[in-house]
């Protein structure tokens, strides 16, 4: 699904640009934001196909980013992968119980992460591809 837009959320820099780098060079546009009210404010205006967010950031964390996103009805339908390095069993059942699209947890491997965005964006269930990796 080349083309489409994706926003990557993290307050760690070199998280979203390892995130940024790998989508575009699959052909996806790439919108950056680093806390949760900056990825709102984003969306409004950017309105991106999917979201990569992370859960622990300052000022607002990915679950209440997650929870006003499914508040709006004009946010409500875009896809979320929750990108984050709590692994727990009971922070991965509550992502999925909030309603993301996938759980990932970090250290996470970029090809995963694309795959993830194809599959979500496509609607298949079935998306296997040979694709080059580029690590920052």
């Amino acid at each position: 699904m080349p083309g489409k837009k994706v926003m990557a959320v993290d307050d760690e820099r070199h998280i979203v640009r390892l995130i940024q780098v790998n989508l575009e060079r699959s052909g996806y546009q790439v919108v950056t934001a680093f806390d949760g009210p900056d990825a709102l404010k984003k969306v409004e205006t950017d309105r991106p196909d999917l979201i990569v967010l992370d859960v622990m950031m300052p000022k607002m964390d990915g679950f209440e980013v997650l929870k006003r996103l499914q508040a709006n009805p004009e946010t409500r339908e875009i896809p979320v992968i929750m990108l984050t390095a709590k692994a727990q069993d009971a922070d991965v059942f509550r992502g999925w119980a909030s309603g993301v699209s996938a759980y990932l947890t970090k250290p996470f491997n970029p090809l995963e992460l694309i795959t993830f965005v194809r599959r979500i964006l496509s609607g298949r269930d079935d998306y296997d591809d040979g694709e080059k990796v580029w690590e920052v």
